[in-house]
C-alpha cells in the first residue's frame, strides 16, 4: 500500500502523443515490409523470409529460439533501435504453437500428450481448449516484443470475412488471427492500420468506419486516412 497517497485534484498532461504499440496490415506484396524499411532506425524482425528483395536495417529469425536470442542481444546492446517491426505476427501465431504444447505438457492432464504420436497440435484437443496455451504463449512473446523498443510495430497479414450489416452480408476487412488472440493483438496496440494501394502511392487507414478494423487512440491519427508517411504518424 502506497504511504501518504494523494489523489490527483487536476488533469495530468499526456505524456506522449505517438502510439508505443502499432497494428499494421494489409494484403500481400502491398508494400508493407517496404514502408517500414524507410523508417530510420527500426529493426526489421523477419519471420517469414520476406526481406530479401528490400535493402532495410533487419534480421531474420527462423524459430522462437532464434527469436530469443534476437532479444536478448537487444537488451544486452541497450535497446539501440528507436522501433522493432514484427513481419509478421501471423507467423509469430504460428510458432506459439509448439510453446503451447509445452506449457500444455507442464500440466498434470497434459504430462502424456502426444507422447506417442509426435507432431500433434495442441490445437487438437477437445472443445477448442488448445487454444487457451496457445494465447497464454502468444501474450509472453507479444509482452517481450513490446520491451525491445519505445516503439513496437507488429505487421499482419489481412483476411477479408463476411459480416452482417442491415440484414445483407458485407465484406470486411480484418486482421488475420486467431479470434481470441486477435483480439489481445488489438486491444494491446495505441493504431491499428489498415494498409492498401491507391494508384502510385500506400495508404493507411485508422477509419474504422469503412468495414475496416482500424482505429486509434491517438488524437492525430483517428479516423484518418493518409499516405503511409511515418513523420505524421510518429510525431514526438
Amino acid at each position: 500500500m502506497k504511504e501518504n497517497l494523494k489523489l490527483p485534484k487536476k488533469k495530468t498532461k499526456a505524456l506522449r502523443k505517438s502510439p508505443k504499440n502499432m497494428v499494421l496490415y494489409g494484403a500481400p506484396k502491398i508494400g508493407k515490409t517496404t514502408v517500414l524499411a524507410k523508417l530510420d532506425n527500426c529493426l526489421i524482425l523477419d519471420l517469414e523470409d520476406g526481406s530479401d528483395m528490400i535493402d532495410a536495417l533487419k534480421i531474420k529469425a527462423t524459430d522462437l529460439n532464434e527469436l530469443s536470442q534476437i532479444g536478448q542481444s537487444i537488451i544486452k546492446e541497450g535497446k539501440p533501435y528507436k522501433y522493432i517491426a514484427v513481419d509478421t505476427i501471423t507467423q509469430l501465431e504460428i510458432w506459439c504453437e509448439s510453446e503451447a504444447k509445452v506449457l500444455y505438457r507442464n500440466t498434470p492432464m497434459g504430462k502424456n500428450f502426444d507422447r506417442d504420436n509426435k507432431g500433434l497440435s495442441v490445437l487438437t484437443l477437445p472443445n477448442g481448449a488448445g487454444y487457451l496455451y496457445l494465447r497464454m504463449a502468444y501474450k509472453k512473446w507479444l509482452d517481450r516484443l513490446n520491451k525491445l523498443a519505445d516503439h513496437v510495430i507488429l505487421v499482419g497479414h489481412l483476411k477479408d470475412r463476411m459480416i452482417e450489416k442491415q440484414g445483407k452480408e458485407v465484406s470486411s476487412k480484418d486482421l488475420d488471427l486467431t479470434g481470441k488472440i486477435r483480439s489481445i493483438t488489438c486491444s494491446n496496440a495505441d493504431a491499428i492500420g489498415y494498409v492498401f494501394r491507391e494508384g502510385d502511392k500506400t495508404m493507411i487507414s485508422f477509419d474504422a468506419g469503412q468495414d475496416i478494423n482500424a482505429g486509434s487512440r491517438c488524437d492525430h491519427l483517428k479516423g484518418q486516412v493518409m499516405e503511409l508517411d511515418w513523420t505524421n504518424i510518429f510525431i514526438d
